[in-house]
């Protein structure tokens, strides 16, 4: 087994990892591993912007406001403060990289950059690219990981596990991070890298659900890892739901933008009628926990399949220029923007839990940091405010690597971390196992862990899971390790995690809704969750 050295180990390369990485290099040895291609992250499929403040008519106090406002009372008022106002610096590196963000004649913007306006803003404050500003992101910033000299990448490898004192079984101080085992996709073979700080930035937990929106690499893996060596998770029963996923059986995980009602769409069934207005005062531009609960009920009580936007109304020409790859991906499907309703269901689409970790992305596990989606600061509190996602990656990513190099790497050069034992496990001969598992608990999630929630629901979910979680890790453990199994093990723990967090939280506060508790508590607190230390894996 190959042990690699270095100084700092980034886990995942969207906007949080690759800034954190590039902000590191030539402060040591930095690995940037990523299981997928490089410029293939959650990133990549934001849609919609960055939001900041950036209007001579917008403040930092308003955007913290609407922060709160969305969060439900669960936001951390300091840290919403912190990256709110560290937005348009940070904001400033990737314009300087060459992101082309689109802009636009009138702009509030004194740099002429077009600010648009998505759910719960009060002010047009979302810079975009176009409507593939995630996409566009990835891409410049990917080209600059490439070209960043000292700066180690590694493609299709996977986290397996993070290596930790107590692991090794060395009583003799704090239980800290050291190292990960890592599989290598391409080759099957398993690395281990000894380090002294391990920086997870490995995106969400989508895929936990039958219905996303999130690419198939959001398995939750870093959430996993580090519950596994035992740092605090918090508040993982706050899972977004985005309202607007293309309903159409061939149009696997495309997302309708919040921008399109942002710019004027309007929510209605699918014979026409508004309904947002029976809902929330702000319509078709209340925040998303909102609308997602109501899209969940109309259909239910009309017995629809599916809800529709309406935005007939701007015009063809108007809708081309601003939404240009939504229309023509519309298209393919027969939907014509200009002239038809668009069928939209809600999907599970963003975790505003995670580790808990502060801005710089310091976690409760020493030499472990997090940032982005896996990390929960207390930006987001118990519902995301629209294109926070990526302000925050942004912010974390710079701020982690500003701390990091701020203070010396602990030395763990003195640390032996053994080799990878197979045991007796075999090539598995039985992946219609994981198939069928994989299936039923993401249909479990979705059946009873989902938009609305009842006791009884989480209960039987729990059960499930944790029956299947006892097979997966059988399995696991009989057979050489694969992608697939990886992937398996880590949605079930986070499946189980979200579940215990949901039946802790007796009341309903932003996207945690149970009918059992519909009312919200005035005391708003995390519900955290860490492993028991004598649990060994």
């Amino acid at each position: 087994m190959r042990t690699i050295d270095c100084d700092y180990l980034v886990v995942g390369s969207g906007i949080a990892g690759s800034m954190a990485a590039m902000g590191l290099a030539g402060h040591g040895r930095v690995l940037l591993v990523t299981k997928s291609a490089l410029d293939e992250a959650n990133t990549a499929y934001a849609q919609g912007g960055i939001s900041c403040v950036m209007g001579t008519d917008d403040t930092f106090d308003l955007h913290v406001a609407d922060t709160l406002d969305a969060g439900a009372g669960l936001c951390h008022e300091d840290v919403v403060r912190r990256i709110v106002e560290a937005g348009p610096a940070c904001l400033r590196k990737l314009i300087d990289m060459g992101v082309p963000f689109t802009k636009g004649e009138g702009s509030a913007c004194p740099e002429g950059f077009d600010l648009t306006r998505e759910g719960g803003h009060t002010r047009r404050r979302i810079l975009h690219a176009g409507d593939i500003t995630g996409r566009e992101v990835e891409r410049t910033l990917a080209a600059h990981v490439r070209a960043t000299k000292g700066l180690h990448v590694c493609e299709n490898t996977l986290l397996i596990d993070l290596v930790t004192t107590r692991f090794l079984h060395d009583q003799s101080g704090e239980n800290r991070v050291v190292g990960a085992y890592l599989l290598s996709t391409e080759t099957g073979e398993i690395w281990a890298v000894r380090t002294g700080a391990v920086i997870l930035s490995t995106g969400g937990i989508g895929k936990v659900y039958q219905y996303t929106c999130n690419p198939d690499i959001a398995t939750g893996d870093g959430i996993a890892a580090a519950w596994r060596a035992g740092a605090k998770i918090r508040n993982m029963e706050m899972v977004q739901f985005h309202p607007t996923c293309l309903f159409h059986p061939k149009a696997k995980r495309f997302l309708i933008s919040e921008a399109v009602r942002g710019e004027g769409a309007i929510l209605v069934t699918r014979d026409g009628k508004p309904f947002m207005e029976n809902y929330d005062p702000r319509g078709s531009l209340a925040p998303r926990d909102i609308v997602a609960r109501a899209i969940d009920n109309e259909m239910k009580k009309r017995g629809d399949p599916f809800c529709c936007l309406d935005i007939r109304h701007k015009g063809e020409a108007y809708l081309k220029e601003r939404f240009p790859a939504i229309y023509a991906k519309c298209l393919e499907f027969g939907i014509d923007m200009a002239r038809d309703l668009i069928p939209i269901v809600p999907a599970a689409h963003y975790l505003c839990g995670g580790i808990a970790a502060d801005v710089e992305g310091r976690t409760t596990l020493p030499g472990l940091y997090a940032i982005g989606e896996c990390a929960c600061t207390g930006l987001h509190g118990a519902n995301r405010l629209a294109s926070n996602s990526l302000l925050e990656a942004l912010v974390c990513g710079c701020t982690c690597a500003d701390a990091l190099c701020a203070q010396p790497v602990p030395s763990v050069a003195h640390v032996t971390i053994p080799d990878w034992v197979y045991g007796h496990a075999v090539p598995t001969d039985e992946a219609v196992l994981v198939a069928h598992n994989w299936q039923e608990l993401r249909t479990c999630m979705w059946d009873y862990v989902g938009i609305v929630r009842t006791d009884k629901r989480l209960r039987r979910a729990l059960r499930r899971v944790r029956n299947l979680r006892e097979e997966i890790n059988e399995y696991y453990f009989d057979y050489l390790v694969t992608a697939d199994i990886l992937e398996l093990r880590n949605i079930a723990d986070v499946a189980e995690l979200i579940i215990t967090s949901a039946m802790a939280r007796r009341e309903s506060r932003g996207l945690h809704y149970t009918l059992d508790c519909p009312d919200r508590l005035r005391l708003a607190k995390d519900t955290d969750l860490v492993r028991a230390p004598e649990k060994e894996w």
